[in-house]
């Protein structure tokens, strides 16, 4: 790489707070996704017929209604992939459609291909099926008590635990209940499959990882994976449930399209999407925590088990990062983590923002609030004595020394602008008053590693060309799902070469472009793609400014790109102009930029290493008020103090922290998945299933981004903002605990589970009323 020195170039685009790249399209319904694109002539519309039992074997499956219904072209089964039965994208455990046996209700049995979207659905309700049903395990504690689970359990363990537990001032011990969280991306799973020549075909398909999608396609179709190109513009929402859920109905259009020489389309119904794709995890948490008379945690022993369901998906990684997490911000000096991972007859549940570590974090954190109830003190008091310190007791449970923590300091300052002492007083006194609404507030801190946890994905291609009139066209292994990666790489694209922002074309991500790429995911999408594409743009640079010197004779080894201009400081040439010359000089005007993350290292077995490059921070305060006769609430004030280093885009990453926020208070408080006894999930609509709507956002919402460096020398200081965010919530579910506490007995706490709805905020009142 060109020494920096050579490579100055003016800031003009990074750090401005400029519009998403999207925006307009998206509020002017131009642009473009994956079912607006027009349809290829002759294209057929394919939907998977779901199983309506499970688990238990396939005694019977007559699909000739089904052949029979009208506009039906085809019915794809197991026999009908020519390559691997398989869509498992680690393990491979989960297959295209089952053969013998079905593993959950809702699994895909077959798939129609009819002329029509509706007849494909309407043909896909007529099989005759037959499942001889068997005994399943729907629930973690079903699973724990049978021992079902993916593989043994994992611990991460420090210290004597046992000796130390014995010997605290104080033992606290309690468990909570965390639900899981469906994605509702407002565009479903959709792919269009267009056969091309031979066995070529492309794959127009809403996914966070193209080469998965590319490879696993090519193993069930049984094909070179180049004969395979999948391609991206854009995701409406992702949120983790399109890394590894968009395979499976991307590899049956690929087998209809294979089949049958036709385009095929498949858009889920959002009622089969929520049904037959996974979701966020599902934890069961349990603490025993042993501290001093101050509160000051001695020995920590967490439980963690989650619902993974019938497949390994990513469970393994996510469940690590839950235990990754399970410290959040505070410094646990003896410590033991265990984690089972345990499978039950349910879908298999996926990566969702935070992949594990909100889970984790959410267990650490009621145990704050169990140990300053029990100690008769403000659970800040706590929170701030437990923090990790600087240059000491910063040694985390797998192993790694917290060098960047910056969370005192960011704890101090909001606290400080939100005037929380002194609203916690005011309410205090309010609860006090014998009224029928009682109010809660709680400040809740947020450390969040940033780095794919498997160190294999930390690495990522870009592609730059620049063209005669001195316009570039980019592309890297990224997908935008509306998060505003592809804008901030622009930035800094722009930036490298000095250019406007609109001189930089930003284009769809494919895999005969940037080839073997990691999902994005692991809130890493700019710091990776970003520095790839930094790399190719500091590669074409270096060769421009050679040019420069040969054309003018300068000795300068300083060459500047800035305002559309190349100079050495005393002679100016217009950058098209240069690059115009290294055209006729048959100087290459493309490059590739490669780059992999530095010191990450994870030992999985272990629970030992260094599995982030660095952390984000962030900490946020709420207030609630309740309706003690009927359980409702409303979030009154929101404060947010957020670390993003030196932002890239302050538009784009205050959008991501508002929206971040709102999904975490969404999955605490009113997002409810229902199963029934037999594993069928019964909430699988927006009349079912209940999201955030603008009438739930705070009333007072304020975000401000915290003074602060990357001291990694990341991407102009910046850091990582998509997941962190998220996890911000938790102080609304410790205040709703604060606010109930308020009816119940001096040092008492509710034991409120997550998702807190009404419901269970009333039987909590309840309990605290018999207190």
């Amino acid at each position: 790489m060109p020494d920096d020195t050579t490579i100055a170039a003016k800031t003009a685009s990074v750090r401005r707070p400029l519009a998403h790249d999207s925006a307009a399209g998206h509020v002017s319904g131009l642009a473009r996704y994956v079912d607006d694109i027009p349809e290829p002539p002759a294209t057929l519309h394919a939907c998977p017929g779901l199983s309506p039992a499970g688990p238990g074997a396939i005694r019977a499956l007559d699909l000739a209604p089904v052949r029979a219904a009208p506009g039906v072209v085809a019915v794809l089964t197991a026999e009908d992939v020519p390559g691997e039965n398989n869509v498992g994208p680690v393990v491979h455990d989960e297959p295209v459609f089952p053969e013998r046996s079905v593993d959950f209700a809702g699994q895909p049995l077959f798939l129609v291909v009819a002329e029509d979207r509706m007849a494909a659905r309407m043909a896909a309700r007529l099989a005759q099926v037959e499942i001889e049903a068997a005994d399943g395990i729907y629930t973690v504690d079903k699973a724990l008590e049978a021992g079902l689970e993916l593989h043994p359990p994992t611990k991460m363990a420090r210290g004597d635990v046992e000796s130390v537990l014995a010997t605290a001032a104080d033992r606290i011990e309690g468990e909570i209940r965390i639900g899981g969280q469906d994605h509702f991306y407002l565009e479903g799973q959709v792919s269009l499959a267009v056969p091309q020549e031979g066995d070529d075909l492309t794959i127009y398909c809403s996914t966070q990882h193209p080469s998965e999608v590319q490879m696993l396609v090519a193993h069930a179709l049984d094909v070179p994976i180049v004969a395979v190109t999948v391609e991206v513009r854009r995701m409406g929402g992702g949120f983790g449930g399109k890394e590894t859920q968009a395979a499976p109905f991307a590899v049956m259009a690929a087998l209809a399209a294979s089949k049958l020489r036709r385009p095929v389309k498949l858009r889920l119904d959002r009622d089969d999407d929520m049904i037959a794709t996974g979701k966020r995890h599902d934890f069961l948490g349990r603490y025993s925590i042993g501290v001093d008379d101050q509160g000051l945690i001695q020995a920590a022993d967490i439980t963690l088990a989650s619902r993974c369901g019938f497949s390994h998906d990513l469970s393994r990684p996510i469940n690590d990062r839950a235990m990754a997490h399970s410290d959040n911000a505070y410094f646990l000096p003896a410590v033991r983590i265990t984690s089972h991972r345990c499978k039950t007859h349910t879908v298999s549940n996926t990566a969702f923002r935070g992949f594990g570590g909100p889970q984790g974090m959410m267990v650490i954190e009621r145990a704050m609030d169990a140990i300053a109830a029990k100690l008769g003190k403000d659970p800040l008091t706590i929170r701030r004595r437990n923090l990790y310190g600087i240059g000491e007791r910063n040694l985390t449970p797998y192993d790694m020394t917290v060098e960047d923590n910056v969370a005192p300091a960011l704890v101090d300052q909001l606290a400080a602008e939100a005037n929380y002492a002194d609203r916690r007083a005011e309410i205090v006194a309010f609860n006090r008053n014998g009224r029928l609404t009682k109010r809660g507030i709680a400040l809740t801190p947020v450390k969040f590693g940033i780095s794919f946890t498997n160190t294999f994905l930390n690495q990522a291609g870009a592609l730059i060309h620049i063209y005669r009139d001195g316009s570039i066209h980019l592309n890297h292994g990224g997908t935008e799902m509306g998060q505003g990666l592809f804008i901030k790489v622009a930035q800094i694209v722009a930036d490298e070469f000095g250019l406007p922002l609109d001189r930089v074309r930003i284009t769809a991500t494919r895999t005969d472009k940037v080839p073997n790429t990691s999902a994005t995911a692991a809130s890493a999408g700019t710091d990776l793609n970003g520095r790839a594409a930094q790399e190719a743009a500091r590669t074409l640079k270096a060769r421009l400014s050679d040019m420069f010197r040969r054309h003018t004779g300068s000795k300068s080894n300083i060459i500047r790109f800035a305002d559309g201009e190349i100079t050495d400081g005393h002679l100016t040439l217009p950058f098209f102009q240069v690059v115009s010359l290294a055209y006729f000089d048959r100087v290459s005007l493309s490059a590739t930029g490669y780059y992999r993350t530095p010191k990450i290292k994870w030992d999985p077995e272990a629970g030992k290493g260094r599995p982030f490059l660095y952390f984000g921070y962030g900490a946020s305060v709420s207030e609630v008020e309740i309706d003690t006769l009927t359980g409702e609430y409303e979030v009154r004030a929101v404060d947010i103090l957020h670390d993003v280093g030196r932002s890239l885009n302050p538009a784009v990453d205050l959008g991501q922290i508002e929206g971040g926020f709102i999904q975490g208070m969404g999955w605490l408080t009113c997002e409810e998945l229902v199963f029934d006894d037999r594993g069928n999930l019964k909430t699988h609509a927006p009349s079912t299933y209940k999201i955030p709507c603008a009438g739930d956002r705070p009333e007072r919402f304020s975000i401000r981004l915290f003074d602060n460096e990357n001291k990694e020398g990341n991407l102009y200081q910046s850091k990582a903002v998509g997941e962190p965010p998220l996890m911000l919530a938790i102080s609304v579910h410790s205040a709703l605990c604060h606010a109930i506490s308020g009816a119940g007995p001096d040092r008492w706490w509710p034991n409120l589970d997550a998702p807190a709805t009404p419901e269970r905020v009333l039987r909590a009142l309840t309990e605290a009323k018999a207190q």
